[in-house]
């Protein structure tokens, strides 16, 4: 009887086995009908994996396969984020999936499948690590923006409505908070980004270094000492700048071409780094918008003409909801569990709020 519940127990597991290796490897083909190039290779080549995996589930249940059942709640979501998205979102959350595989704990599977999984979750890692480069700039100022607004105007609000003021004071007070905080965080991140940029632009080599190479004398030059500033240790740099030179020694003609294939180098290099950091005109007017849809938030309920306790209510409630869902967005990015990060965003924002509004009755009542 005790054997006859343990069979039964394990072909309900591998059935369940089997049915998340289908969703997984329907994730993959769904991001990959969204993808092209390597990237779409490389999912495929994800969802082949998946496929394999339910083979061995298939197999092992033999007879007792039963029914044709979905996956895990979640992973029937994820399926159906990635056909509509395909963002980084999605490839974050299946990183996440990956890292919670249960297959390093369950005796029934092979090494080689525990060891494909762990693998599984560092390729959707760096998948996902190419997606959060390219929105990095401007998704760093939209959450910072929304955050800041969030919980400086909130602060802003509670203070003076703790010194007793009216509403239409309290309103007047948000909506300049919004203003001058928009304004401050977008030419704040306009700068930044420009400067960023500017640095980069100031470390990348110059093409025109490239077209004295082959005036150098071939016995006693530096060239050697540049590719060692760059990182290389000193053999590497010696072999590198021996052989360009004798490159150049045996065909002069190749020095022109040479010349234009190092500049294009450097301009990829310089142009890849600016990708990553973004424009400053974009990621202003990221930090603007997302900052002034904060920062509008906690303005609301007295806009709409309420006052009072049910105005600083419904402001408190919505913040708060506001940073949860920003919290949340950066975990889910971030590969973390997105509860963690919401409610760490939720305590430090109404924490903040908190002692402003102390200060506020305290001048208030030291005014009064």
């Amino acid at each position: 009887m005790q054997d006859e519940i343990t069979d039964g127990r394990s072909i309900r597991r591998w059935r369940r086995r089997l049915a998340d290796e289908r969703e997984e490897a329907r994730v993959y083909r769904s991001l990959a009908a969204r993808r092209s190039g390597e990237e779409r290779e490389i999912l495929l080549g994800l969802a082949e994996a998946e496929e394999r995996h339910a083979r061995y589930w298939e197999e092992l249940l033999g007879d007792d396969i039963g029914p044709h059942r979905r996956g895990q709640f979640h992973m029937r979501i994820l399926v159906a984020l990635a056909r509509r998205f395909g963002s980084v979102f999605v490839l974050a959350l299946a990183q996440r999936a990956e890292s919670h595989s249960p297959y390093r704990y369950d005796q029934d599977v092979p090494a080689s499948m525990a060891a494909d999984e762990r693998i599984h979750e560092e390729v959707v890692r760096a998948l996902a690590a190419r997606g959060r480069a390219r929105v990095s700039g401007s998704f760093r100022a939209a959450v910072f923006g929304a955050n800041d607004g969030l919980v400086s105007n909130l602060a802003l609000v509670l203070g003076v409505i703790g010194g007793s003021l009216p509403t239409e004071a309290v309103l007047l007070t948000g909506l300049a908070g919004l203003l001058a905080g928009a304004l401050s965080m977008g030419a704040g991140e306009y700068i930044s980004v420009r400067s960023q940029r500017e640095l980069l632009a100031a470390a990348a080599p110059d093409p025109r270094a490239r077209a004295v190479v082959p005036d150098l004398d071939v016995d006693a030059n530096e060239l050697a000492l540049v590719y060692r500033a760059r990182g290389m240790d000193e053999g590497e740099a010696q072999r590198r700048a021996d052989a360009l030179l004798q490159k150049l020694q045996l065909k002069p003609e190749a020095a022109s071409e040479t010349t234009h294939a190092g500049a294009g180098e450097a301009s990829a290099d310089t142009s890849g780094d600016h990708e990553v950091v973004g424009t400053g005109a974009k990621a202003a007017v990221s930090s603007f918008v997302f900052f002034a849809s904060g920062a509008l938030v906690p303005v609301l309920p007295f806009a709409v003409g309420l006052s009072g306790g049910p105005a600083v209510g419904i402001a408190i409630v919505l913040v708060g909801l506001a940073l949860m869902l920003t919290g949340a967005t950066v975990g889910v990015l971030s590969g973390a569990a997105p509860l963690p990060r919401a409610l760490r965003q939720l305590a430090i924002g109404l924490g903040a709020a908190g002692v402003t509004y102390l200060l506020g009755l305290l001048f208030g009542a030291t005014v009064g």
